[in-house]
């Protein structure tokens, strides 16, 4: 059975991170908690391709929103997420040009 929850939070976690602005996202949320209209702002998107994105990760159990007051504040679920996204970071992969020609390509490899 562990097998089987592993396999579908990894498959969450690379899903989650297969979209830049969901990336965008974690990664500023690793630094620090933050308010979906600043967020948006950072990351250069409409407050709506955001709540989409937020929805996303929501679903993914990777974020989670804090109600404060009128606001919602944004986090990342667990701090391991952030420990994971540092790993991530320190990753030098080879990439086959041939597979992966850009990494603005979907469906690489």
């Amino acid at each position: 059975m562990d097998t089987i929850r592993h396999s579908d939070a990894l498959s969450r976690f690379g899903y989650a991170l297969s979209d830049a602005t969901r990336t965008q996202i974690l990664l500023h949320l690793r630094a620090a908690p933050g308010y979906p209209s600043e967020l948006a702002e950072r990351i250069g998107v409409s407050r709506q391709i955001l709540s989409n994105h937020l929805a996303c990760l929501r679903g993914c159990g990777l974020v989670v929103a804090v109600p404060e007051g009128r606001r919602a504040r944004y986090e990342l679920a667990d701090p391991r997420i952030g420990r994971a996204l540092d790993d991530l970071l320190g990753l030098v992969l080879a990439v086959d040009p041939a597979c992966c020609p850009s990494a603005a390509t979907d469906g690489c490899c």
